[in-house]
């Protein structure tokens, strides 16, 4: 009783929050999708972790490091550079470009008639593609916790439920996620029932009070998640014996090799260290947000002022990196030791699913009554965080790009009223919805869809972030990194086996068509880059257009590297404190105190360097 309470205040609260803000965000589309750039920036900030946390992500975290070990979790926690870099060096510039998505940038960007086609087609890309894809993998790991969870067919009149499940067997749709043993029909239909309770849920209070609503519920769903996500980690480390017990029970269970290679920090075979260091070293870059293209750069504009955009990249990023992992790491080691496997299992699709399983499984074993319901509670807030963002971004390219400005502005020569354009992003929802669940179909694990979507990403990764900081990319360049994507990787994904060396051909080709093509192609036209300067007022490398417009050539790249080491001083201090607070809570056998102690060391000496100019 008490965890159906948490479920359903929770469910009041959101639905309210909606209704609330519904009035202020039928007024426009930076109402709707910008909450009229009034959000402070801590909120922001926690809004960005709160959708970052997903359902999927802990499951996917479990898999990592039960595949590798925690070395694995680098693939996650490299991307603190690139939230950094987003925060302190391209946050002005996405807040001073006053645009409503960032296909929208393009226009303001390059000059030529290719410039409205280039913005339809990321729109598309953006809104459709990789919307609906990541959409994708939060449904599948938001199955595989309702299944164990929401039991429809104990709960709802038989009559009902049997008629669903009828349906469900007659068309043959397979939505089982294997958490449970049994009929697959029965645990099909339990989680379409969820999903299309879930679904409907976030729909209601997303699409009617806007981005606004979506914050408002995010700061409340990550408290949840967090305060569950502790609560969990201290129930499950007592039931694995405590924190001074948990080696000891690694090493009993998967031998001392093993054990200290579930713990590393960095790779144990010689032979992976080449292939991590490629990974950590132009995964965080070369990806299809580098520069925060997506919700990261809706959070940013919609923040109040030029400063609390700064500050909700940085406070993204702490939570994101290091409170959130201190919390996981203790479940990640526990549920080892609670559901320990033979270390002979071969490592498959199969295997990493199974794994993946195990974080679920925690929830339901080692929580007791009221706890669970809590933890519960912050893995649907968090999934409903996640998909009410992906509606709203998906939304905000359907209604603003697609719709107004090209279907409208472009071919009819009208100019649409904020109604229709409104009317546009609650409905566009659908068609997002309906791509994701039939890719949802086609996914195994989490990690191997994850694997995919990096791939395909990896191409556009670097000409996003050189777009704002070198004047001499165009739109051909732009151009030429989708189309790298779209040609090379579905080579590369058929003709390599190695996950790194697929992403290091993929970047490395991408970056020298880009590259080859800036320089054989038509700079951008002077006047639209100076009004692009003007507006935005980017660092990096504008000599030129700097000293055209009268202000000082020296000033943009100065402040480049000014920026830049602000990101790399708070990098230090983030992952020193990570790595060396992990480091004594999870010590390898005869591992020395003093090197976790000096990394603790080097990363509070670092703080007093950056902190006051990031604030």
């Amino acid at each position: 009783m008490t965890d159906l309470i948490l479920v359903l205040a929770f469910v009041i609260y959101s639905i309210s929050v909606g209704f609330f803000a519904k009035s202020k965000a039928s007024k426009s589309l930076t109402e709707y999708f910008l909450a009229g750039r009034s959000i402070k920036g801590w909120k922001s900030g926690v809004s960005i972790a709160a959708t970052q946390y997903a359902a999927d992500t802990p499951l996917l975290v479990t898999g990592l490091v039960a595949t590798g070990g925690i070395f694995m979790l680098w693939r996650l926690w490299i991307y603190g550079i690139s939230f950094l870099f987003i925060g302190f060096v391209l946050s002005k510039s996405w807040w001073r470009s006053g645009i409503l998505t960032d296909a929208e940038l393009v226009e303001v960007r390059y000059s030529g008639k290719a410039a409205i086609w280039l913005r339809g087609v990321k729109a598309l890309f953006y809104g459709v593609i990789i919307n609906s894809s990541v959409l994708a993998m939060v449904l599948l790991a938001a199955t595989r916790i309702s299944e164990v969870f929401l039991v429809w067919d104990q709960w709802l009149p038989s009559n009902l439920y049997n008629t669903i499940l009828q349906w469900v067997t007659n068309f043959g749709i397979n939505f089982s996620a294997g958490a449970v043993t049994g009929d697959i029909w029965i645990a099909s239909t339990n989680n379409i029932i969820s999903m299309v309770l879930i679904i409907a849920f976030v729909t209601l209070y997303s699409t009617t009070g806007g981005l606004r609503s979506i914050i408002q519920t995010d700061v409340v769903q990550f408290f949840i998640a967090m305060v569950a996500t502790l609560l969990f980690a201290i129930f499950i480390v007592r039931d694995a014996g405590g924190l001074s017990n948990m080696l000891d029970q690694l090493v009993s269970l998967y031998g001392e090799a093993r054990a200290n290679q579930f713990l590393s920090f960095m790779p144990t075979g010689g032979e992976l260290v080449f292939p991590f260091l490629v990974i950590i070293s132009l995964q965080w870059l070369f990806q299809m947000n580098s520069d925060g293209t997506g919700y990261i750069a809706q959070r940013l504009m919609a923040s109040k002022s030029v400063n609390e955009a700064r500050k909700a990249g940085l406070i993204f990023s702490i939570l994101q990196i290091f409170v959130r992992s201190l919390l996981w790491l203790p479940i990640i080691i526990g549920v080892l030791i609670l559901y320990p496997f033979d270390p002979a299992t071969p490592i498959d699709t199969a295997f990493t699913a199974q794994r993946e399983m195990t974080f679920v499984i925690g929830m339901k074993d080692v929580l007791p009554n009221g706890v669970r319901g809590l933890m519960l509670l912050g893995m649907l807030a968090a999934l409903s965080s996640t998909i009410s963002t992906l509606l709203s971004w998906g939304a905000s390219y359907w209604s603003n790009d697609i719709y107004k400005r090209i279907i409208n502005e472009a071919w009819l020569k009208r100019k649409p009223k904020h109604s229709e354009q409104i009317l546009v992003a609650r409905t566009s929802n659908f068609i997002v919805l309906f791509f994701a669940l039939i890719i949802m179909g086609y996914m195994g694990s989490i990690q191997a869809a994850w694997y995919l979507t990096l791939l395909f990403g990896a191409a556009v990764g670097s000409v996003l972030i050189l777009r704002w900081l070198w004047e001499r990319i165009n739109i051909y360049s732009e151009i030429a990194a989708i189309g790298s994507s779209l040609i090379i990787a579905p080579i590369i994904l058929y003709t390599v086996d190695q996950e790194w060396l697929k992403l290091l051909i993929m970047s490395v080709s991408s970056t020298i068509i880009v590259i080859v093509v800036t320089y054989l192609t038509p700079p951008t036209n002077q006047k639209v880059l100076a009004g692009f300067y003007k507006r935005v007022s980017p660092s990096g490398y504008w000599k030129k257009t700097a000293q055209q417009i009268g202000d000082n050539p020296k000033k943009p790249v100065l402040e480049f590297w000014g920026n830049m080491k602000i990101v790399a001083l708070s990098a230090i201090t983030i992952f020193s404190l990570l790595v060396g607070i992990s480091k004594l809570l999870f010590p390898q056998t005869n591992q020395s105190i003093y090197f976790p102690i000096a990394l603790i060391i080097i990363g509070l000496a670092a703080f007093p360097f950056w902190w006051k100019k990031a604030w």
